[in-house]
Order: structure tokens, then C-alpha cells, then sequence
């Protein structure tokens, strides 16, 4: 089969087939199109060529189609359909009608805190967007935004992004300690700074090193933890934490997660550790389409309510 060359067609002549199809006046379809009836007549003149056939003649009142015309109307009619339904996607965006796969880079203390609040608000007014929750490694964060699936990221202390991508501050988080129900350090109601420092620690780290903000506040005093586990995931430690006198230091919201739960209970850290924040970061590549800023607009609402 001979290629055609799609970059030589008008696609108005194909909106002008339409509607002379559609009306079965050559009058009718100009006004329909707002052009005058030359340029109507012109344009059937230039898909009379296109074609190579008369595809429309005057019986009466009317221009019937021809059987050529009757043959390619429906592909036609049916491009033109999609097209003017991709077009109208792109240019509005109803959560309660969409189809929707968003991806998700977050750790396990966004899908802990996070996640089951949007996955419940989809639920209620987007009953058709389905979430895929992926890990990343910090330093893979602009590789992923590249690929057209990551729609955001949600974490913190991102490195050095590059100018395509976007970042927004959504909520602050700090360090509080968690440790098992009945736990004697916490005998006389408060931890104090050399127990803490005695006790065996876990500590989370996706980076894999052994020290942390917390190694760095005790060396400024003197002092010095042990660390007996190391781990990439939080949801460990509940377990670990309640069978054994090892303590940790987590963020507030979890430790909260964790205790309502009944694991653990939560502590003040004995030790003045300054706050951080939680941000979520994104491609210029989705950033003015409608489906990505909906979720990054509820991503936003969530962390404010949190």
C-alpha cells in the first residue's frame, strides 16, 4: 500500500467533509464553519482532489454523498471524534469522571502518613484514579521526574535539583523518640539525656551510613550512642522497639501512627534538634497539566489538614 503524506493535508478540509456530510448543503456547512461560500466551494473542490472523486452531488435541495464518500465518512467522522476528545482532555480535568494511574516516589513514612488520607479522599470525589507508590533513592530523584510515568515525589533534604523541576514545602516535621510501653527510662515521666544516650538506638537511613542529625547533637555534647540496627524502612521499628529496650528517634506524626496503634510509646527527645520539612517536588514536564496539579493541589490540602 502507498504511503500517504500526512504533513500535505489540510485538516480543515477534513472538518469541511464533515460538515457537508453532516448538513448536506454546501450553504449550511459554510455557515456552520463560518466561512463564506467560496471558501466552502473551494475547500470541496480541494478534497475532490484529495480524493479523487466527486464525493458530494447535488440532488435537489441536497448534496448527497457518494459511495467513495459513504465509504471514508466513518473513519473521518471518527478521527475527527478523537481528536476533539483528546483536545478537551488536555484542557479540563473532572476528578470525578477521570481515568486516571498517578505514580507516587514517597517513603514509607509519606505512605504511612500521607497516602491512606488521599487514598480515601480519591475514593470519595475520584473513584477512577488509581495510585502506584514507588521507592527512589534521593540521588535519582531528576532521573525520575524525567520519565513520563512520575507524576511527584514526596520526601525531604532533596540534593541539588535541577532548574526543570519544582519544589513545594508542605508541612514541618521533627524529631521525637519512641520506645516500648513501660519502657524505665521513662519511669520518672521524661527521658533524660544520658539515658537516652545509653540506650541501644536503631536508626533509619535510606543512605546507608551510621550517623545521623541525632550522632551530631550528642557529639556536641560529649556524648555518644550506640547504634545496633540499622534500617531504610520505619515500619520495622514498632516491632523491634516493642519487644526490647532499644529506642529510636522518628518523625512526630509516625511516632503518633505508631502509639495510637498501641506498639509504642512516644517521647520529648532530651535533646534540642531543629525541625525540617516535608516537600513534594515535580518535572516541568507535567507541570501545567491539569490531572497533575489536581494531585498535587490534594497532596498540599492533605498536608495542611495533617
Amino acid at each position: 500500500m502507498k504511503s500517504i503524506d500526512i504533513t500535505a493535508i489540510d485538516l480543515n478540509l477534513l472538518v469541511a467533509f464533515e460538515a457537508v456530510f453532516e448538513e448536506q448543503s454546501v450553504t449550511a456547512a459554510a455557515q456552520r464553519l463560518h466561512l463564506g461560500q467560496p471558501a466552502m466551494s473551494a475547500a470541496l473542490g480541494r478534497l475532490r482532489l484529495l480524493f479523487q472523486d466527486e464525493l458530494f452531488i447535488r440532488m435537489g435541495r441536497d448534496m448527497k454523498p457518494t459511495a467513495k464518500a459513504l465509504e471514508i465518512a466513518p473513519g473521518i467522522l471518527m478521527a475527527l471524534q478523537q481528536i476533539r476528545l483528546t483536545l478537551q482532555a488536555s484542557q479540563e480535568f473532572e476528578p470525578a469522571t477521570a481515568q486516571q494511574t498517578f505514580v507516587i516516589g514517597i517513603s514509607d513514612y509519606g505512605s504511612t502518613v500521607i497516602v491512606p488520607r488521599l487514598l480515601n479522599l480519591c475514593r470519595q470525589t475520584a473513584p477512577g484514579i488509581d495510585l502506584r507508590l514507588i521507592s527512589y533513592e534521593k540521588d535519582q530523584v531528576d532521573e525520575l521526574l524525567k520519565q513520563p510515568s512520575t507524576t511527584v515525589i514526596v520526601g525531604s533534604n532533596f540534593p541539588d535539583l535541577t532548574r526543570l523541576t519544582f519544589q513545594q514545602p508542605l508541612m514541618e516535621e521533627r524529631f521525637v523518640g519512641i520506645c516500648r510501653k513501660g519502657h524505665p527510662a521513662l519511669s520518672q515521666g521524661a527521658m533524660l539525656l544520658e539515658q537516652f544516650a545509653e540506650l541501644p538506638h536503631a536508626l533509619v537511613t535510606l543512605r546507608r551510613d551510621e550517623v545521623g542529625v541525632i550522632d551530631r547533637a550528642l557529639a556536641a555534647r560529649n556524648l555518644q550512642r550506640r547504634i545496633v540496627l540499622t534500617t531504610p524502612y520505619f515500619l520495622t521499628l514498632p516491632a523491634i522497639v516493642s519487644s526490647s529496650d532499644t529506642i529510636a528517634a522518628i518523625p512526630l506524626r509516625l511516632a503518633r501512627k505508631f502509639a495510637e496503634q498501641g506498639w509504642v510509646e512516644w517521647f520529648e527527645l532530651p535533646l534540642e534538634i531543629a525541625p525540617w520539612m516535608i516537600s513534594m517536588v515535580w518535572s516541568q514536564l507535567s507541570d501545567q497539566a491539569l490531572a497533575c496539579r489536581w494531585l498535587r493541589q490534594t497532596i498540599q490540602q492533605i498536608c495542611q489538614e495533617i
